[in-house]
């Protein structure tokens, strides 16, 4: 009798021992589940912020638009040059003159142009004067140095009375717009010659307008 018991004991003894140790298992098992899930999630969530951030960053990028004839007007602003471009030697005769019915004659220039932005008022408006941080409208003619052939406008664009607005300072047009619109009052009229360093460059924008271009506008601030 004492044997049995004896061994009824060591059985039971050995059956506590295997379901103690099938749940130190289990537990063990539970906790590497737990550690690489959390660690994959960790992982995942590094990576998605990795993902987002790159795309803030690679977002709103600039989309400049080049100043081209027959479409609503879109002067675009100046790109960056490693360094100032040469100017031309002399600017090629403006033919016709004006070059259309309903655009102001152009002034020629004269000599060799200048490396600076020149501005010249041929008509003085009145009323407020145009400053960095205001919102133009203005009507304009474009053309190039040394063909003397006009690359876009706004006077004759399809509509007589087409107009262009920007916000003036805020580099949403080329330098030379930003520097020589400022100080013109309503209804003034003025002549700017851009050099290449104030407008497109040593790459130029699209086939109208060459690398290292000086350009020659007539503007005509309509309002402030």
């Amino acid at each position: 009798m004492a044997t049995s018991r004896r061994r009824e004991r060591e059985l039971a003894r050995r059956r506590f021992e295997r379901r103690r140790q099938a749940e130190i298992e289990r537990r063990a098992k539970a906790k590497r589940r737990n550690t690489i899930i959390g660690a994959t999630a960790g992982t995942a969530a590094v990576i998605a912020g990795v993902i987002v951030l790159v795309i803030a960053l690679s977002g709103g990028s600039d989309k400049k638009q080049s100043i081209s004839s027959g479409k609503k007007p879109t002067p675009s602003a100046s790109p960056s040059p490693s360094k100032a471009p040469k100017p031309p030697k002399k600017c090629a005769t403006i033919k016709p003159n004006p070059p259309a019915k309903g655009e102001p004659r152009i002034p020629p220039v004269k000599g060799k142009p200048s490396a600076k932005l020149v501005s010249k008022d041929i008509t003085v408006g009145s009323g407020k004067a145009a400053k960095a941080g205001d919102h133009v409208t203005v009507k304009y003619v474009g053309v190039s140095c040394s063909t003397g052939v006009v690359f876009d406008a706004s006077y004759t664009d399809g509509a007589p009375k087409q107009e262009f607005d920007f916000d003036l300072g805020a580099g949403a047009v080329i330098q030379g717009w930003d520097q020589g619109v400022v100080g013109m009052k309503p209804g003034g009229v003025r002549e700017l010659v851009i050099p290449a360093s104030l407008g497109y460059g040593a790459t130029g924008s699209g086939p109208k307008i060459a690398p290292n271009e000086t350009l020659i506008f007539v503007i005509t601030l309509v309002k402030v």
